[in-house]
């Protein structure tokens, strides 16, 4: 897997189903947070040249940030789910970097979501619904902390060594 390739191991991981109460907690609802979706979404209809009002029905940033997340919640709540925590040197910017930008149109070739991403926000705004995104990644440390909690378990992370951390030192 390319993100072991970067020194990083895997300490936790498995696969479920989520239920949309359970994903609603991994998604934080502050009117702060709502905000920075809903520019997300002004500034990504304007750049595309798509009618805001007639896709989302407003400007209202907060009004548009949870409309989309309650896009977010039905379609992580979709399907199953493969949850992993990383380990390692500079884990969250190394694991971003790999990932590449939340649109897929916007991800470098590369990276997972620009090698892999098919989905565009032309095609969610106008079907009225979120990016059909293939993975996610903690934006930062204080995030990471959360949402590892909420998705496993302490006696889930594993604490082991590989053979490579015997031949490097951090």
């Amino acid at each position: 897997m390319r993100l072991e390739r970067m020194g990083l191991k895997i300490i936790g991981m498995k696969m479920l189903h989520p239920d949309p109460k359970f994903v609603e907690k991994h998604y934080l609802t502050t009117d702060k947070e709502l905000t920075i979706i809903g520019e997300r979404t002004l500034q990504d209809c304007e750049e595309n040249d798509i009618d805001v009002v007639e896709n989302v029905g407003t400007t209202d940033p907060v009004e548009i940030g949870r409309q989309v997340w309650n896009w977010n919640v039905g379609f992580l709540s979709s399907g199953p789910v493969a949850a992993l925590v990383f380990e390692g040197p500079s884990a969250i910017s190394n694991i971003r970097m790999q990932v590449g930008h939340a649109l897929p149109v916007k991800s470098a070739p590369g990276t997972i979501r620009g090698d892999f991403g098919l989905d565009s926000s032309i095609g969610a705004n106008s079907r009225k619904r979120t990016i059909y995104n293939l993975v996610h990644a903690s934006g930062n440390k204080s995030d990471a902390e959360r949402e590892i909690k909420l998705w496993f378990k302490e006696e889930e992370l594993l604490d082991y060594r590989r053979v490579h951390e015997d031949l490097y030192s951090y």
